[in-house]
């Protein structure tokens, strides 16, 4: 059986901006992506069903069998079963949800199934429908995944120099760590292969560290958080996803995010995840081209791939940053940074295509990636349907 992972254009836009330059299946939820999870369970390799824009870098792979799963889904065994057991013409449901179907033909849009025998789904599952939703439920997914990933699998040993509270530790080969204090009491601990946690680090899980990430001397690190593949990260970190190779290695507050890849955090930059008021925080809608309540209290920085800010940058509570932004300078920037917008507090002007594609390309090289045509044309598409938001 083939299996392909479908996006739908609300989800799409729910998830900006995030989604901007990724199938939502490669976001980043507890250790692993959601496309990583699906291919865990499912023991197969999966593809997408997304934007054109992106299905030059991430392609879709039809078959005379293909079963669509809705990429938003996170996966648990139950669900795996039901839609394993899918046949040809059937669409499965959840209340008026569609999370999966099988098809020998290929289905672009959810109209196209009509006369498809509709099954209803009484299982319990979870899924990411807003960037909030990451951080969320991070917690209970670095759980799903810890267990998934270390079944009949032994832990590399773990030095003696640091000092453990509890049982749910697991290093794979390569990682080092060193003089650390780590607090895995009713939670989980994974550090991905050749990660370093370095001396006088303090961990209080869960925590979830990528495979050639790094944790930089004496950070503070309050579960559950991830950092994904590739990453640095120091100072004070709380309930947050970085999802790969972005920087956030300096001193400085951050709590309650999500970090896309490519991005990097200037030293001393804070973020607030808590109104002085203790209200809830509201945050801006793509979808509603304003903005909307999120029913939480606490809700930090949503920041999108290959954005940056300066030393002692400050974002206010529930600030979301596109796509290629620069921020610097004293005071509070806005709260709804568009993409590829330069500036701070003082106001912003249109972060130039081929500047940006400079840094891009020094960053990504930094580590060994290459800046190919692939990411720069998904960026330039990027460019264009942003352009309505910089209103400067």
């Amino acid at each position: 059986m083939n299996y392909i992972l479908f996006d739908t254009q609300k989800s799409r836009v729910s998830l900006l901006p995030l989604s901007y330059t990724r199938p939502i299946s490669e976001m980043r939820i507890g250790i692993m992506t959601i496309k990583e999870k699906w291919e865990k369970y499912l023991n197969t390799t999966c593809s997408y069903l997304t934007e054109s824009y992106l299905q030059e870098k991430f392609p879709v792979k039809y078959s005379q069998n293909n079963i669509y799963i809705k990429g938003n889904i996170l996966p648990n065994q139950e669900i795996v079963e039901q839609i394993k057991g899918l046949k040809n013409g059937e669409a499965l449901y959840k209340e008026n949800q569609l999370i999966a179907f099988c098809s020998e033909h290929k289905i672009l849009f959810d109209n196209e199934l009509n006369g498809f025998n509709k099954i209803k789904l009484n299982i319990k599952f979870s899924q990411i429908i807003f960037p909030w939703d990451i951080f969320r439920l991070n917690g209970q997914e670095i759980e799903n995944d810890y267990k998934l990933l270390t079944k009949g699998k032994t832990s590399a040993p773990i030095s003696k120099t640091n000092r453990i509270i509890g049982e749910n530790i697991f290093i794979e080969e390569g990682a080092e760590m060193e003089f650390a204090t780590i607090n895995a009491k009713n939670a989980y601990i994974y550090i991905g292969k050749n990660a370093v946690v370095m001396e006088g680090v303090l961990i209080r899980g869960s925590f979830a560290l990528g495979e050639n990430a790094v944790v930089k001397m004496g950070a503070k690190i309050y579960g559950p958080t991830t950092a994904g593949p590739g990453s640095k990260i120091g100072g004070e970190i709380n309930n947050s996803v970085i999802f790969a190779n972005s920087n956030k290695g300096h001193d400085g507050f951050l709590g309650n995010s999500v970090l896309g890849e490519w991005c990097n955090i200037g030293a001393n930059s804070d973020t607030s995840n808590l109104k002085n008021n203790y209200a809830e925080v509201r945050v801006w809608n793509y979808a509603n081209e304003g903005f909307a309540r999120t029913g939480l209290q606490f809700c930090g920085l949503i920041m999108g791939d290959h954005s940056k800010c300066g030393i002692n940058t400050m974002f206010n509570t529930g600030t979301i940053v596109g796509v290629n932004a620069n921020i610097y300078g004293a005071g509070f920037p806005r709260n709804f940074i568009p993409s590829f917008s330069w500036g701070g507090a003082l106001g912003f002007k249109e972060y130039k295509l081929n500047k940006a594609f400079e840094v891009n390309d020094v960053v990504m090289k930094r580590r060994n990636k290459i800046f190919d045509e692939k990411e720069q044309n998904i960026l330039k598409k990027v460019f264009e349907i942003s352009q309505k938001h910089r209103r400067f």
